[in-house]
């Protein structure tokens, strides 16, 4: 109060001096010998006083409006900051330019960026055009209708220090008399506002390329594991020694078997590129292996297929269900002495696709978990490939074995045909 109270009376001080000089210049040069009546002065000096302390009150709201505060700093007509930006000299005097350049109002930017700065005239807006006293406001009768602004960036240690100067376009002794209605301050509070909201910005991307720069890491990490994963060298060289045997004493069967093998070699090399497989594709590889399978566990292996043609289309994760079979066969039939069957099921659910592989194996345990590395695999293939939107889930089968579930999401060319 005591700060606003001060401001008021210092305009008053300086209006009624520049009134006492107009005074006593009329009275000694103006009127020296038949001077206007005392009335007219008082007159004069009361809407003078009138039009200062309005202007003045003004001015103060305006400032309270926009700082939430009225002290020395700002209530002041030239406005200084000096702002850090964790950013080198070069990209911070980018971010200046263009926060200046977007003021409202900006009518001329000079910017050079060798001596780092920034020079702008910005448009006076009048906050009070439809009041009668506001157009009365002696800024309006001698005050420049422009602001104006300087920015300087001094280069630091990968940093750059900014100095802004936001203050009316004349000269600084008029402070005395005349008010900018707090313009100054809000061009300064909106400029530093906006260098604030672009280096957010700029930390948001480098955060999000980090982000993603660690998730293709970790993708790729994951890729490399499959891919040791993918052959398993036991089943390789099992399957070629039995092809071995059997073309000594079955050439069909053995002709069989190595057809299998091409085709589960050929889905199995890696992608030159960077897609996904469909349901179609990964049931031909499953097929193939399981085929061979069938060659040397003969009646202990049985398999059933439920898969529309419609979802046959539909794009999926690579190796995701051969894993599945895979950890079927091991973990489920071979440990069990008699074999038993394997499921192999697809359906849709809203605007996802469920493919199940069940078996009726030994189950949940002790020599037959089905916990291990490629169940792992896959549950880190899905989190890094869709997030949230698919789910794996695992559970006891009826009345034995285990069922094993991957969901995706349907979309692309899959959706459309599903």
């Amino acid at each position: 109060m005591l700060t606003s109270f001060l401001f008021i009376l210092r305009t008053v001080f300086a209006w009624a001096f520049v009134y006492l000089a107009f005074l006593i210049f009329s009275l000694t040069v103006m009127f020296p010998y038949n001077s206007p009546p005392a009335e007219f002065f008082l007159t004069m000096a009361a809407l003078l006083a009138c039009v200062v302390i309005s202007g003045g009150f003004s001015h103060l709201r305006r400032v309270r409006l926009i700082a939430d505060q009225v002290n020395a700093s700002t209530l002041a007509n030239r406005q200084r900051r000096q702002i850090e930006i964790p950013c080198e000299a070069g990209e911070a005097f980018d971010i200046v330019d263009a926060a200046i350049r977007e003021l409202p109002g900006t009518e001329l930017v000079e910017s050079a960026r060798d001596s780092l700065q920034v020079r702008a005239k910005v448009k006076r807006i009048d906050p009070y055009t439809n009041q009668l006293l506001a157009r009365l406001s002696f800024f309006n009768w001698f005050g420049s209708r422009r602001n104006q602004i300087l920015a300087t960036v001094t280069p630091g240690q990968d940093t750059g220090s900014v100095k802004l100067i936001c203050e009316p376009e004349r000269a600084a002794w008029s402070d005395w008399f005349l008010v900018d209605d707090g313009t100054n301050l809000e061009n300064a509070e909106a400029i530093s506002r906006a260098i604030t909201r672009r280096v957010a910005e700029r930390r948001r991307s480098e955060q999000a390329s980090v982000k993603q720069t660690v998730t293709e890491k970790e993708l790729t990490v994951a890729k490399l594991s499959l891919l040791h994963a993918q052959v398993e060298p036991h089943f390789l060289y099992n399957t070629l020694a039995s092809a071995q045997v059997l073309t000594r004493t079955d050439p069909p069967r053995a002709d069989e078997m190595l057809g299998n093998l091409i085709t589960y070699l050929r889905h199995s090399l890696p992608r030159t590129e960077d897609s996904l497989s469909t349901i179609g594709e990964e049931l031909e590889r499953a097929r193939a292996y399981l085929d061979i399978l069938k060659i040397r566990m003969g009646s202990r292996l049985q398999l059933q297929i439920d898969i529309p043609d419609t979802l046959k289309f539909v794009p999926f994760p690579t190796m995701m269900l051969q894993t599945l079979v895979e950890n079927a066969i091991k973990h489920g039939l071979e440990p069990k002495t008699g074999g038993g069957t394997i499921w192999i099921l697809a359906r849709t659910t809203d605007s996802a696709v469920a493919v199940t592989v069940a078996d009726d194996g030994r189950g949940f345990s002790a020599e037959g978990g089905g916990t291990g590395i490629g169940l792992r695999n896959v549950r880190e293939r899905l989190r890094l490939a869709y997030g949230a939107a698919a789910s794996f889930a695992i559970v006891a089968n009826f009345p034995n074995g285990v069922a094993a579930t991957i969901t995706v999401p349907v979309s692309g060319e899959g959706a459309e045909h599903a």
